[in-house]
């Protein structure tokens, strides 16, 4: 594929990929009662791992000693992305509220921005600083529903030490993915990641089994899970390292911006809930941002 055309198709996933990941928020909203989160996280990367693995097995056998070679890595990778950023989310969801969930991670594109330009060197100029802040902003007024007086009054809970701990986690995911280069494609390195995602969740999830009384295994719990694997998982993820690979850490992190209005949009959709002026606001000031944020 022509460069122009893979980055043309990168910042086209822009949009795609937040699509995908909403299904996690609704699958998260599913979950309690049903799947403890630790069970849904490891179950998610097992299934998303066996999708990975059906694929580049190839691949993967063919640079065994490559795999065995970055085996460090790929347990940090694995931690971050898949343990850190899956369970933590839902043990969040638990004990805080959607409001809380989206300020704390909006702040992760704007980190991704400065730490990839002062440790990647990544460019990154004015106009584009300028188009993160108008994104920024879009969410913000979408995640307070139009009220920005209500930021002096947020109520901070337990879960969102949880939530910032997973915001800082995928910051760096993002960080290292970029900057630790493999000669794997991306098929076969998520497959990696994922194996060991489900290594460092598995004692978790077991000590998990062992004190929460919910089911390990159950129906609904694994639909949940496979569903999870499927589209917030192996889609998802292959998209957004596509994503970094074409366009930098910086102009792909922005993806994130886009989850609160694609969010509300699934939940008009699905759950039949309404469509405020403003959710339109947000993506007024969103899309434009993007727009900045990847003009060349």
């Amino acid at each position: 594929m022509p460069s122009l055309t893979r980055t043309q198709l990168a910042i086209a996933l822009i949009f795609v990929v937040p699509i995908l990941w909403g299904f996690n928020f609704l699958i998260a909203r599913s979950a309690p009662g049903v799947i403890a989160p630790h069970a849904l996280a490891g179950e998610r990367w097992l299934f998303a791992c066996v999708l990975f693995c059906a694929v580049a097995w190839r691949e993967l056998w063919a640079q065994r000693r490559v795999v065995l070679a970055d085996w460090r890595h790929m347990l940090v990778l694995g931690a971050l992305g898949m343990w850190i950023c899956g369970a933590w989310v839902y043990i969040a969801g638990q004990s805080t509220n959607a409001t809380n969930m989206a300020l704390i991670y909006a702040i992760s594109p704007v980190m991704i921005a400065v730490i990839s330009r002062v440790w990647l060197k990544e460019s990154f100029n004015a106009v584009q600083g300028c188009g993160v802040a108008l994104a920024l902003a879009g969410v913000v007024h979408v995640v307070l529903k139009g009220r920005w007086a209500d930021l002096a009054h947020l109520q901070w809970e337990p879960g969102d030490l949880w939530m910032l701990g997973a915001m800082i986690s995928w910051t760096f995911f993002t960080i290292l993915l970029r900057r630790w280069s493999t000669p794997l494609t991306d098929l076969a390195r998520l497959g990696v990641m994922s194996f060991a995602g489900v290594l460092v969740i598995l004692p978790f999830a077991a000590w998990e089994a062992a004190t929460v009384p919910l089911p390990v295994w159950s129906v609904h719990g694994v639909i949940l899970a496979l569903a999870a694997a499927v589209l917030p998982g192996f889609a998802a993820y292959l998209g957004y390292t596509f994503m970094l690979r074409q366009l930098g850490a910086a102009r792909a992190g922005v993806v994130l911006y886009l989850g609160p209005p694609y969010a509300a949009v699934m939940a008009w959709l699905i759950l039949g809930e309404p469509i405020h002026v403003y959710h339109v606001v947000g993506l007024l000031l969103i899309l434009p941002g993007i727009w900045l944020v990847n003009r060349r």
